[in-house]
């Protein structure tokens, strides 16, 4: 049977960035990427990528003007709520929009010349025997990290439960002509019916924007009612390649447990419950579990401890804030505090979209407004 020191199930970011990690961590570890797609390919995704993402990347040894040649900054950011409060800022460091298609391969490619090896291979089932990881009965390995996305495998084998229907979104994405005067402006729109939901329309730069829209499975999210919020919120838009995708939000994250197998990214249900956001969180949650995959038997409490002291106190304010955006009236005045002080537009935007957090100041600016 072939042995690995790690293998990495899943090759998008989350994945890629474990094995840049691993490979940085010890130059000499041995990596296998699994994924059962070829590169480049298509993941449905609103092709946003923050600032911090870029940093968490090029910590790992890739130049962020290497992800995003060709795809120019996007400076602002644009947002409307329930109520129709709306604010339109510089935020403090621009974004971009890159189409996963591209900026996947791009990852993938700068793992590949870091020493990992990458194979098309469907993983079906995983056996730990507490000395390795077995993988379909053909490979094996010291330590396995998941990083195969919203209905990962590697979870499944694991025992843990997917996320409650209130803990999971959905959205629809494709592709259409950017909105008028929406160049350089990522937009990000919400609306009360079927709230919590919102549309979003984020340039390409190239005249195309990225579009879609999303809502929780609970609220009974159909093709035909993702499609109707997404003109509803967005009209006129008229996009092509629209697709669907699951989003298991952070509100309800799996216990990393003990041993040899890890989950990162959307296999650990690190995404943004504000914003369905989830790039940074690959990233960061990849890099993050390569390191600790190098420790062998004791990978996965070295994981554990290494996500809380990163993104433990992060994900508890994120958590605390989604339960409070369900009142539409705390969303409205968040968004109109926001309008009126640049550093609540930008702590708005970093808890979003990044690893920010609930501070006073902005707490107090929007507890004002809803007096």
């Amino acid at each position: 049977m072939e042995h690995w020191d790690v293998v990495v199930v899943g090759a998008g970011p989350a994945g890629a960035a474990s094995a840049l990690a691993a490979r940085r961590a010890a130059p000499a570890t041995r990596v296998l990427l699994l994924d059962r797609a070829d590169f480049p390919r298509d993941k449905v995704c609103g092709d946003g990528i923050a600032p911090e993402a870029l940093d968490v990347l090029q910590r790992l040894g890739v130049e962020p003007a290497v992800l995003t040649d060709g795809f120019a900054p996007v400076p602002r950011l644009g947002m409307r709520s329930p109520g129709g409060a709306a604010v339109e800022r510089t935020m403090h460091r621009p974004a971009h929009t890159v189409p996963r298609q591209v900026l996947d391969a791009r990852i993938v490619d700068a793992a590949l010349a870091a020493g990992a090896e990458l194979r098309r291979h469907q993983v079906r089932r995983l056996t730990d025997d507490g000395r390795r990881v077995v993988i379909d009965g053909e490979l094996s390995a010291d330590v396995v990290i998941g990083a195969d996305g919203a209905e990962s495998v590697v979870r499944r084998g694991l025992g843990l439960a997917p996320n409650r229907p209130d803990r999971m979104a959905v959205a629809l994405r494709g592709y259409a002509p950017e909105l008028p005067g929406q160049r350089g402006v990522q937009v990000i729109a919400t609306t009360e019916q079927r709230w919590p939901a919102y549309a979003w329309s984020f340039p390409l730069g190239d005249g195309r924007a990225n579009v879609g829209y999303g809502e929780l499975v609970s609220a009974g999210a159909s093709r035909t009612a993702l499609t109707e919020g997404l003109h509803r919120l967005l009209p006129g838009v008229e996009p092509d390649g629209l697709r669907a995708h699951r989003l298991p939000l952070s509100t309800q994250r799996p216990r990393q447990p003990d041993g040899r197998v890890l989950l990162a990214g959307d296999a650990a249900s690190l995404i943004n419950p504000l914003t369905g956001e989830g790039i940074f969180y690959a990233v960061l949650s990849g890099a993050l579990a390569g390191a600790a995959a190098v420790a062998g038997a004791t990978a996965g409490q070295a994981y554990r401890r290494a996500l809380h002291r990163r993104l433990g106190r992060h994900l508890r304010h994120s958590s605390a804030a989604s339960l409070l955006s369900r009142w539409p009236r705390i969303m409205d005045a968040a968004f109109r505090a926001a309008a009126a002080d640049q550093r609540v537009f930008d702590d708005v935007v970093d808890l979003g979209l990044a690893d920010g957090r609930l501070t006073l100041p902005t707490l107090a600016a929007a507890a004002r407004r809803l007096r």
